[in-house]
């Protein structure tokens, strides 16, 4: 199967769960035996335009212009016109201008068209910008999908609730659990004798690392807890200036790294104001470390099977909640059950890939 994976973001040039799936996914379905390219968005001079990598082929273009930080690539319109060499196209996140230019293409080419949801909303722009969007060019570019990928299915339902009528499969997230797991030495970077609560992500508004400062300042002194920042962003100069002795900023982890980074912490904690089913809740639970998010609709049930979830930049829920998760040493064990039942990776690969197949 040839497959033309069309995606604005590839790891590791830009790091985040949703670049790494699309890593991931190319890098194991070209070991599988499918030709794979990556059309994405780059505008890094020092990166070839086409390159081969871990088995699959990158093709990358530059932005023409940006509109409310989505960068449009006219040299993407340019490379989907020979879509037509390719059996299926996989695009990730409607939430992308390169997505609605696949969906146009299916229109013009008649190539099949899957499309994954990596979140409804984006975490850098309005609520209700996006409500907009999602009832009008975004309905419109999931319509054209064969089918559209989900990771859960309130997901599913929620995308169901803006008209879109397309065939929908809901297809978990998954984390490669022999590589994040309990066992092995923790990371070197974190030398702390109390519990370690780990924020990971990006520092950017929607993701409110803001919460996490508030919330672990809150906590007892004699608890002696520390939260441990992991990502780098555009927040971090007023994170730094808010911030206090018990908080540590570690900036970006190598992401072969993060096994041994989950291994030293206690719990995770996740105030964002929008995911998907972030990878980041999988490899803490993979790795037995418990987990402490924001309540989202469609990401709750999974979260409170292995830890609590508070409303949106309730700080003092926040607090309480790390209490609890601290105080249940028994919990990430469960979420570490949870991980190699549910949401193996290897079973992520297999059906996205069975699914891509009946599409032809």
């Amino acid at each position: 199967m040839r497959i033309l994976r069309v995606a604005q973001n590839l790891y590791p040039e830009v790091p985040g769960g949703g670049s790494y799936h699309v890593h991931a996914m190319s890098r194991d379905q070209a070991a599988m035996g499918h030709d794979v390219t990556v059309l994405t968005v780059s505008d890094d001079e020092s990166l070839p335009r086409r390159e081969e990598r871990d088995g699959y082929t990158i093709v990358r273009r530059s932005a023409t212009v940006e509109l409310l930080n989505n960068e449009i690539s006219l040299g993407i319109a340019r490379f989907l016109q020979t879509a037509g060499n390719f059996d299926v196209i996989h695009a990730h996140s409607h939430l992308y201008f390169s997505t609605n230019l696949a969906a146009l293409n299916r229109v013009l080419d008649g190539v099949p068209l899957a499309i994954t949801n990596h979140g409804l909303y984006s975490q850098n722009a309005l609520e209700w910008l996006f409500d907009l969007y999602l009832r009008t060019g975004g309905r419109w570019t999931f319509n054209q999908a064969d089918i559209v990928f989900c990771y859960t299915q309130e997901d599913k339902e929620r995308v169901r609730d803006f008209g879109v009528t397309s065939p929908i499969e809901v297809i978990a997230n998954g984390v490669d659990t022999d590589r994040f797991t309990p066992d092995g030495p923790p990371s070197e970077r974190i030398d702390h004798e109390g519990p370690v609560v780990l924020f990971v992500g990006r520092l950017v508004e929607g993701k409110r690392p803001q919460d996490a400062v508030r919330a672990v300042s809150r906590l007892p002194t004699n608890t002696n807890a520390r939260l441990y920042v992991v990502g780098d962003g555009p927040m971090r100069p007023q994170l730094e200036e808010m911030s206090h002795d018990r908080v540590e900023f570690l900036g970006r982890v190598p992401y072969n790294e993060m096994p041994a980074t989950y291994r030293a912490a206690d719990a995770l904690l996740l105030p964002s104001r929008a995911e998907g089913l972030p990878r980041t809740v999988l490899e803490a639970f993979a790795s037995g470390v418990p987990v402490v998010s924001s309540y989202l609709e469609h990401t709750a049930p999974v979260v409170q099977r292995a830890g609590e979830t508070v409303a949106i930049g309730n700080i003092e829920e926040y607090q309480a909640a790390l209490e609890r998760v601290l105080d249940e040493p028994g919990l990430g064990m469960t979420g570490r059950d949870i991980a190699v039942e549910d949401f193996r990776w290897d079973t992520t690969v297999e059906r996205t890939t069975k699914e891509l197949q009946g599409l032809l």
